[in-house]
C-alpha cells in the first residue's frame, strides 16, 4: 500500500500512525494473518517512514491476509477507517521480492519561506561543487558525524511566491542508505557550505520512494514488478 500523511497528520510519529493503522485494520474488517506465538500479532511491514513533521505522498506498508481481497475495496475501507490526512492512495496486490529493496532513492521538496531563491540557487551551486559534506545529527546512541553530499543524486532550486512572499523550493533526489540521509541533513549541509539558513522548520514532503534510474536521476515506480505480476497471472 501507498499511503500520504498531509496537513496536521505529519506530525504524527511511526508509533502513532502505526497503531492508528491496526485500528483501521480491525475497523475495515479486513481477513488479517497474524504471527503465531502467545501474543498473535497482525502482520504488517512498513518501510522506510518519513521522519516526524514531514507531510508524504510515498510512505509505504504491506500486509498480509489470510483470503484474496480486491484492492480497490482494500483501499476504499482502510481510507475510510483512517482520519483525514492519513490517505491510503494505492493498493496492490503483492508479487515476489521484498517491496523493501525497491525503495532505493527518493524524492522530496523542500520550501523556504523568506528565503531568496538566488542565494538558495548559490548555496546549492557551492553544495554540489563539494565531494564530501560532513554533518552532525543526533541519533539513539549519541551523536553521529556522516557524509550528507554522498546520498545526494539531484539538488535544484525553484521560486514560488505565496501570500507576496518570495519562497526557494529545494527539488532533491537522494540515495538511501545507512545511515539515512534526510531534507534536514541536506540543509544542515547547506548552512555549513554556504551559510544558508532555512526558516524553522520548513515544510518538507516525500513526493516519491522508489528504484533509483542513474540514467536520468529519476525515481521509479516500485509498484511496478506487482503489477506486472498480476498481468502475468491474468494473462495464464
Amino acid at each position: 500500500m501507498r499511503y500520504a500523511k498531509r496537513g496536521r497528520l505529519r506530525f504524527t510519529s511511526h508509533r502513532d500512525f502505526g497503531r492508528a493503522f491496526e485500528r483501521a485494520l480491525r475497523r475495515a474488517g479486513l481477513p488479517m494473518a497474524y504471527s503465531s506465538g502467545f501474543n498473535p500479532h497482525p502482520r504488517i511491514s512498513y518501510a522506510n517512514a518519513s521522519p516526524t513533521g514531514a507531510a508524504s505522498e510515498a510512505e509505504y506498508v504491506e500486509i498480509g491476509v489470510v483470503e484474496s481481497c480486491d484492492p480497490a475495496d482494500v483501499r476504499a475501507r482502510l481510507d475510510d477507517a483512517l482520519p483525514a490526512g492519513l490517505d491510503i492512495l494505492e493498493v496492490v496486490v503483492a508479487g515476489p521480492g521484498a517491496l523493501a529493496d525497491r525503495l532505493e532513492a527518493g524524492r522530496w521538496t523542500v520550501a523556504l519561506p523568506g528565503v531568496d531563491p538566488a542565494l538558495a540557487e548559490d548555496a546549492v551551486a557551492a553544495f554540489l561543487a563539494e565531494t564530501s559534506v560532513d554533518v552532525q545529527r543526533m541519533t539513539k546512541r549519541g551523536m553521529r558525524a556522516f557524509d550528507c553530499r554522498a546520498a545526494v543524486v539531484r539538488l535544484s532550486v525553484r521560486t514560488d511566491e505565496a501570500a507576496g512572499q518570495m519562497c526557494a523550493i529545494l527539488d532533491v533526489v537522494v540515495r538511501h542508505g545507512t545511515p539515512a540521509v534526510r531534507p534536514d541533513d541536506i540543509l544542515a549541509g547547506l548552512r555549513e557550505i554556504a551559510g544558508l539558513e532555512a526558516p524553522v522548520p520548513p515544510l518538507q514532503t516525500r513526493l516519491a520512494q522508489g528504484p533509483l534510474d542513474p540514467e536520468t536521476a529519476g525515481v521509479g515506480d516500485p509498484f511496478g514488478p506487482d503489477r506486472d505480476a498480476q498481468a502475468d497471472a491474468g494473462d495464464r
